[in-house]
């Protein structure tokens, strides 16, 4: 087919979604493999080049792993790839030698070798796993696939639907990722925008839906740095989960979702648009304008009622309130990027300046470090309750993910926020979040934008 000339707007299309394929049942052999492979796909509309993507079992996303809340997952990572890699098992409250980060919990596995990955899922809810060597661009080139731990007793539903949303930056005369991947405006400045924005691989997702039909929409950002603006149209909504964690009581979505990059959202919705109608997920696109993100056509009646609203989920175990009368406080301010003001930060045991740091790709500091130290940032005991006050000191905003626990911000007004594992900083809006140091090992805390992780702001603590 001939090859037409793409703008920015024609190549940003609407999106949406094959269904992810369910993993099959282990072998008895030995652990089920999930393999990192070099795949070629179609990833652009028809008349685009091809895009040579890195995908887990040639699929992207990979595939969705569904297992029951108290079972143990058990995968055995074969490596394909030219390069080396690992895997993030992004929420999950996890041993630490599982947790995947290369460097620090584990070695990369280089190509040609393996890891095998097993543990424990204690926590029901929406999680997702994603290279964690390199990050910046093995994310980027697809290696993310959706994690989803099933409650014991399931909200009375009609049938779920998992939506990994994300963006991808091609070339639009051959289809193949932009390159380079470390590219220093991107890096200074809010990250890597995709040009074409899609769910589950696709940028045309739809699936068929019937009127009055009850939905688990379990909404996943799998992009490295845009942060999407949502809302419902044909559909009526709660929100009943943040990061996997169940909320007390189901919020009714009355305007637009806000999901930085790592975070996720459970949605309950009925179907309210009538047959031969859609019902739409629309995105607030870069010039304010909403867009469809995913297609849901009305192809008849599931009932001719509404249900009641739906009940709350069964919460997780662990998810107490932090004491904050005895907390270790911890400040941690961001800085640096573009109009940043960073004039020195400590990088590899040396104190440098900003135009130093330029020079070595570093653009942005925690707590006046640029990147991992040899030392952690704190040390805690076992139990500790922890109040960090984050202060963003940047023209730029940040989701910022703890690894191996969750936290809650600490309101203004008092009480609590709901918990998480990745939390949105926006500049000049102080940050207080608390958590309970109730996992042993060596953590990442670092920004989900990952081109500012891989230049700067990445840091880590450890429980002992």
């Amino acid at each position: 087919m001939r090859k037409h000339k793409m703008t920015r707007r024609s190549f940003c299309a609407a999106i949406a979604g094959a269904g992810m394929a369910v993993a099959t049942p282990a072998r008895a052999a030995g652990p089920e493999v999930l393999s990192t492979e070099v795949t070629e796909l179609q990833l652009a509309p028809e008349g685009y080049g091809p895009t040579q993507a890195w995908t887990y079992d040639g699929q992207l996303p990979g595939p969705v792993l569904r297992q029951p809340q108290g079972s143990r997952l058990v995968r055995r990572l074969e490596n394909r790839l030219p390069v080396p890699t690992s895997i993030h098992w992004h929420g999950i409250r996890i041993d630490n030698t599982m947790d995947g980060v290369a460097g620090l919990t584990q070695e990369a596995v280089p190509p040609g070798g393996q890891f095998d990955y097993a543990f424990d899922l204690p926590d029901a809810g929406t999680y997702w796993y994603h290279a964690h060597t390199n990050s910046s661009e093995q994310v980027t080139r697809g290696l993310a696939g959706a994690l989803i731990v099933d409650e014991a007793t399931p909200p009375d539903i009609d049938r779920d639907e998992v939506l990994l949303l994300a963006d991808w930056l091609l070339n639009p005369e051959t289809g193949a990722f932009q390159e380079p991947f470390d590219h220093p405006m991107l890096r200074s400045h809010g990250g890597r925008f995709g040009n074409l924005i899609g769910t589950n691989g696709r940028f045309d997702f739809s699936a068929e839906v019937r009127q009055n039909e009850r939905i688990r929409l379990r909404l996943i950002n799998g992009a490295t740095a845009r942060i999407f603006g949502l809302r419902l149209e044909g559909l009526t909504g709660w929100t009943v989960a943040l990061d996997g964690m169940p909320l007390t009581e189901p919020e009714p979505v009355t305007g637009e979702l806000v999901l930085a990059p790592a975070q996720r959202i459970d949605l309950i919705v009925d179907v309210t648009a009538g047959v031969g109608e859609t019902a739409i997920l629309l995105r607030i696109d870069d010039d304010e304008s909403w867009r469809a993100q995913a297609f849901f056509p009305v192809v008849g009646a599931s009932a001719t009622t509404r249900r009641p609203a739906p009940s709350a989920l069964p919460p997780n175990p662990g998810m107490e309130l932090p004491n904050l009368a005895e907390a270790q406080v911890l400040d941690m301010p961001m800085a640096g990027g573009a109009m940043g003001g960073l004039r020195s930060a400590r990088f590899e045991g040396a104190d440098l300046g900003f135009r130093d740091l330029v020079r070595r790709g570093q653009f942005w500091s925690l707590a006046g470090q640029v990147g991992m130290a040899e030392r952690p940032f704190a040390s805690l005991s076992r139990g500790a309750t922890v109040r960090m006050k984050i202060t963003n000191d940047t023209a730029f905003p940040h989701a910022m993910h703890l690894h191996g626990m969750h936290f809650r911000e600490v309101r203004q007004g008092g009480g609590f926020g709901p918990m998480r594992d990745t939390v949105l900083s926006l500049p000049d809006q102080p940050l207080d979040i608390a958590f309970t140091a109730d996992n042993p090992g060596k953590w990442l805390f670092h920004c989900h934008m990952l081109d500012h992780a891989a230049s700067g702001m990445t840091t880590w603590i450890e429980v002992v």
